[in-house]
Parts: structure tokens; C-alpha cells; sequence
């Protein structure tokens, strides 16, 4: 039962005190739900999306290997995943090779989502207070991220859809506050739940968030209360007591807030009582099974009278300033596997054009690699590539601004055009040209924010002329 009182510290979590409902023109009918997966510590996104041509103007595939292979971290062209991106002339790309088939009967990864227009690639995005040139940067001239480079500190940005100072909710708790009234008046569960513990990207002023474990504990179980369920006198008593007991000193405020949750946390136990189990199988691993847990609540959405959702995962230890090979291949192996299972299940429930997952990370890595050979390893940097996906998704291309060579995809060029770095110390850390905001605020379009809530969920977000990057259907 504590799991719905998992950020119960914050005092905008306490919806028997919340302020008025407000309507939103822009909700409409049917089920949406947004999947977020954060690659704690920064994916190297220069090693996971990569150039596979060799004949053009903008950087290629013999630009990133004499960059990276001398210290023992290029990849070898002939095991790139090939993309071709309309975008970029239908030049070819490559995705790192453990995005694709895999071995043990599982599936064949995300890779082939590309052709069949269900993936996107959102590049170069990265936490900004607003639009910076290389110039800006060097002078100083434009606000950069607070902390920047700090893995706690973009986690947050990315968490909360700002950067120019500290916040205390995320955009995800900021939608589901201006949603949930009308799009799950009658829900048995919230909005918004996390199956990687209390996030800041859950919270928001008014509107609980709900913290469950992976599909390791079955989702009647998820609430059960320990010593209420054993049949006996004792157990009937101990329950009637604790029944009464939420019914004491419903005047003040703190005791009302912690009874609701409570009340809440049984009514929620009661709805999943008894579920279905999902198709699809998924991968033994922590992604695996915290997205399975997903796709149990989705195929439960009817009966917890709910018709919008948010979901945070998190897995990973992506911050490898060493041994990154063997331990990145693994990494991207996870994602791969456990993203196409979910993928695949959503198409069994037949919601697939109704649920998008996306990724998240704290920043890129170095273009130039840390130390050597079995050491290899990178370092903290800023813009980074995205997944989007889902068959909602305009896939098959690469989105966000452009950057100095007129194409989202950075120059991969160091002291180039797009590094923050300069100098013989320059380490290719990609200046990004699309901000979270950007980012989430298309998400957040397609899952039926207002317009004339964008500012409240994003107070930045004025600052960006393009807030519609395009990869979502509308």
C-alpha cells in the first residue's frame, strides 16, 4: 500500500486538496499512453546511430571510424543495422548492431520497426535554455544549461522540461495534472506511474503518481496488505480496524491526504484483483520485466476506467568512462529486446497506434574516446539521439533542427562547427539544436495537451519557434 505514497513529502500530491479542474479543448476520445524509458547514466548515442555512407558532404562513416578506432571503440561498418533516412537525401545510416535480430527464439529487435515506419529518430537533442550557436556558447552570450555535464543535474532537465533553474515536478506529473480530471475522472489508479521508484519526472503539483514493482510480484499482489488476507478472526478484525482507523480525524489536512492515499492504495488493490497475463514474451531482464508490468496495466485499462496513462522506466548504467564496449553492447541488447516484446504485445492488444515509447538519457558521450583498448571508455557531453516509437509515429526518418551543415545529424568533427569543445582539447561534445521541450512537447501534443496549457507543463517553452518536430501523427 506504501506505493502510492511514494512522494508523499511533495504537498501538491494531495488531490483531496487540489485546485479547480481545468477543461482542456484539445482532449479528445479514445485510450493514448506515453511508455518513457531513461538510459540512466548517458547513452553514446555517437556509437548507437551512425553515418554508413561514405560519398557525401556531411560526415561519414570514414569521419566517425578514424575518430574513434585508433583507441579501440569503432564499430566495424560491415555490422551496422543499414537505414535509409528520406530526410537526409535516403543517405544510409547505421544502428548499432545489437538493435536487430537476436538470438533465443525472442524477436528480431527494433531495427526492422524502421523500414516498416513505426521508428523514429529525434537527433541531437539535448537540454537548452534556449536556441545556441557555437558562438553563443564560446561568448557566453545565451544562458547554457545549469551544471552542465553534471549527470544529476541533466537528469532533472530532462525530468523537468527546464533548464535554466531547479524545479519540483516533471513534465510528466505537469501533464497529468491538467488531464486527468477530464480524461480519468472515474480512474481506480492515477494518471502517471513509475515502475523504476519515486521520479521526479511523476510528480506534480496536484495529481498522485503510483510506484509499483516489475513483473516479478503479479498485479494483484502489486497493493495486497500484508495481514488483512489469511481468513481468520484476527486477520477480519485487524482489517475492520484499519478501516475505521482512515476514518479518524479527517479534518486536518495531513491525516486526510494520507488516509486518501490509503483509500486509494485498497480501491487500486480491488481493481487488479484479477488479471490477464500478457501474450507476448518478454526478456528476463530489467527492462524486460518493468515493461511487462506495463503491458499488464495497459491490458487492464478498462477495468481501472482509465483512457490516458504515463509510464516511466529506467534502466542501465550508460556512464561508461571505461570497458564501454562489451558493457554498451549489452545495454543497447536490453533496450532492444524488451522494447520490440512491448512493441509486439501492443500490436496483440491492439493498441499499437494508441501507446508511444519513447527514450530519454542525461546526455551524450564524447565523440573522442577515454582511455584505450580493453579500457575504452567516454566521457560526459550534451546532445544526443532519441527513439520514438509506435505505429502513431511518422518513422523511417530523422527529425529535429538542423545544425550547421543544414540536416539535424551533427557534424562529427572536433573543435567542428557543433562542438561546445574547442581548441586540442576539443572532444566532440555535440552542441544540441533541439531542447527537451521540443521534444516533449510534441509527445505531449499527440497524448492531447492544450495549447494554452504548453506554457504551464514547459515554462520554457516559449523560447523554441518550433515546438512540433513532426514525427508524431496528429
Amino acid at each position: 500500500m506504501t506505493a502510492l505514497a511514494t512522494q508523499f513529502e511533495h504537498f501538491g500530491l494531495m488531490s483531496a486538496f487540489a485546485r479547480r479542474s481545468e477543461k482542456n479543448a484539445a482532449f479528445g476520445g479514445g485510450y493514448k499512453a506515453l511508455i518513457c524509458i531513461f538510459m540512466d547514466g548517458g547513452n553514446d548515442g555517437n556509437n548507437t546511430v551512425i553515418p554508413n555512407h561514405n560519398d557525401s558532404f556531411l560526415s561519414n562513416f570514414a569521419d566517425y571510424y578514424a575518430a574513434r578506432n585508433t583507441q579501440g571503440l569503432a564499430l566495424g561498418q560491415n555490422t551496422l543495422l543499414p537505414i535509409s533516412v528520406p530526410r537526409m537525401g535516403n543517405l544510409t545510416y547505421g544502428l548499432h548492431p545489437k538493435l536487430g535480430t537476436v538470438t533465443g527464439g525472442m524477436n528480431n529487435g527494433i531495427h526492422e520497426l524502421w523500414a516498416q515506419g513505426k521508428m523514429a529518430i529525434v537527433a541531437n537533442v539535448g537540454t537548452l535554455v534556449a536556441p545556441i550557436t557555437r558562438i553563443q556558447y564560446q561568448n557566453y552570450t545565451v544562458p547554457r544549461p545549469f551544471q552542465l555535464f553534471s549527470h544529476s543535474d541533466q537528469v532533472s532537465q530532462f525530468h523537468t522540461g527546464r533548464s535554466d533553474t531547479g524545479a519540483f515536478t516533471g513534465w510528466g506529473g505537469n501533464m497529468s495534472d491538467r488531464l486527468s480530471s477530464q480524461s480519468n475522472p472515474n480512474g481506480l489508479i492515477p494518471m502517471i506511474t513509475s515502475i523504476s521508484g519515486a521520479q521526479l519526472f511523476t510528480v506534480g503539483e496536484r495529481t498522485l503518481s503510483l510506484a509499483i514493482a516489475d513483473a516479478e510480484i503479479p498485479l494483484n499482489k502489486v497493493f495486497k496488505p500484508e495481514g488483512f488476507d489469511d481468513g481468520s478472526i484476527y486477520s477480519t478484525t485487524r482489517l475492520n480496524a484499519f478501516n475505521q482507523l482512515r476514518t479518524v480525524d479527517r479534518d486536518l489536512r495531513y491525516v486526510a491526504a494520507a488516509s486518501a492515499i490509503t483509500d486509494q492504495a485498497m480501491q487500486a488493490n480491488s481493481a487488479l484483483s484479477t488479471f490477464q497475463e500478457v501474450t507476448v514474451t518478454f526478456p528476463n531482464t530489467s527492462l524486460g520485466k518493468q515493461l511487462k508490468q506495463v503491458a499488464r496495466l495497459i491490458k487492464k485499462r478498462n477495468d481501472l476506467n482509465v483512457t490516458r496513462q504515463i509510464f516511466y522506466c529506467q534502466y542501465g548504467d550508460f556512464d561508461n568512462h571505461d570497458s564501454q564496449p562489451g558493457r554498451h553492447d549489452n545495454l543497447l541488447r536490453e533496450f532492444s529486446q524488451a522494447v520490440r516484446a512491448f512493441y509486439d504485445e501492443m500490436v496483440v492488444q491492439g493498441v499499437s497506434g494508441d501507446v508511444t515509447t519513447f527514450s530519454m538519457t542525461d546526455f551524450g558521450r564524447t565523440f573522442n574516446p577515454s582511455g584505450l583498448g580493453g579500457s575504452v571508455g567516454t566521457d560526459h557531453a550534451w546532445g544526443n539521439h532519441l527513439f520514438v516509437i509506435g505505429d502513431g509515429v511518422l518513422g523511417g526518418n530523422f527529425y529535429g533542427l538542423n545544425t550547421s551543415n543544414g540536416t539535424p545529424f551533427p557534424t562529427l568533427e572536433l573543435d567542428g562547427p557543433d562542438d561546445a569543445d574547442s581548441g586540442t582539447g576539443a572532444r566532440g561534445r555535440w552542441i544540441p539544436t533541439t531542447s527537451v521541450e521540443q521534444y516533449a512537447a510534441t509527445l505531449a501534443r499527440w497524448y492531447g495537451l492544450a495549447e494554452n496549457d504548453m506554457a504551464t507543463v514547459f515554462p520554457n517553452i516559449s523560447n523554441f519557434t518550433n515546438t512540433n518536430l513532426g514525427f508524431m501523427q496528429l
